[in-house]
């Protein structure tokens, strides 16, 4: 079989090489593009980012790419969202809203809205915001995406902001909250993570390794 085709969104919101490097180092062929009808033709999905949930949906409009995005995943295109990209799978976003107006929309991939980490706890204990550095990563359910990964092994985040609980959560972290840090719509191919998998070592290796192996059982 033919090595799988990952289309690696450029919606012009942060350096992809490393994340383009991660995916060809576990045997994908990678194409990083901005170009709607590319994306919307795409064998697999990998939509990355830095930034602002705001500014990032805006330009996911501009270039066409939201409706290129949902058009592949209903047409059974496996999905990953990496960070912002795992943000833009959710309803709606309130960083940098507007005042008095809508919060931006996201993909609607799964409801609920991405707000800021609290800097305190439930006890009053401070902690720092932005989410920067190594942290363990918890999930009971076996799941294909984190297949020979240990529960509690170690991945690298960094962000301000955090997704809801939902019936999509299917692994967690904590820094001053519990939160999400790995989703997956029920049923689907279509999965989102906190953390970095391309700066997180071997087993961010492995996760992206899972979600090639994830693509290449999606065309048989």
């Amino acid at each position: 079989m033919s090595v799988v085709k990952i289309a690696l969104v450029d919606y012009h919101k942060g350096n992809l090489l490393s994340v383009e490097r991660g995916l060809a180092g576990v045997g994908a062929e990678v194409v990083v593009t901005d170009d709607a009808a590319v994306v919307a033709a795409a064998e697999a999905i990998v939509l990355p980012g830095v930034g602002a949930f705001a500014d990032a949906a805006a330009a996911l409009d501009e270039l066409g790419l939201r409706e290129a995005i949902l058009a592949a995943v209903e047409g059974g295109a496996p999905f990953l969202g990496i960070c912002l990209g795992m943000h833009l799978m959710f309803a709606e976003g309130d960083e940098h809203a507007p005042v008095g107006g809508p919060n931006p929309r996201g993909l609607g991939l799964i409801a609920g809205c991405v707000e800021a980490l609290p800097k305190t706890d439930g006890a009053g204990r401070a902690y720092k915001v932005p989410h920067v550095g190594w942290n363990s990563v918890e999930f009971g359910e076996p799941n294909a995406l984190f297949d020979g990964i240990a529960p509690a092994e170690f991945f690298y985040f960094t962000h301000s902001f955090a997704a809801p609980p939902s019936v999509a959560t299917i692994a967690e972290t904590t820094h001053s909250v519990t939160f999400p840090c790995a989703v997956q719509v029920p049923g689907r191919p279509v999965y989102g993570v906190q953390f970095h998998p391309e700066k997180s070592s071997d087993a961010g290796a492995r996760l992206l390794a899972n979600f090639v192996a994830i693509a290449q059982q999606a065309r048989r």
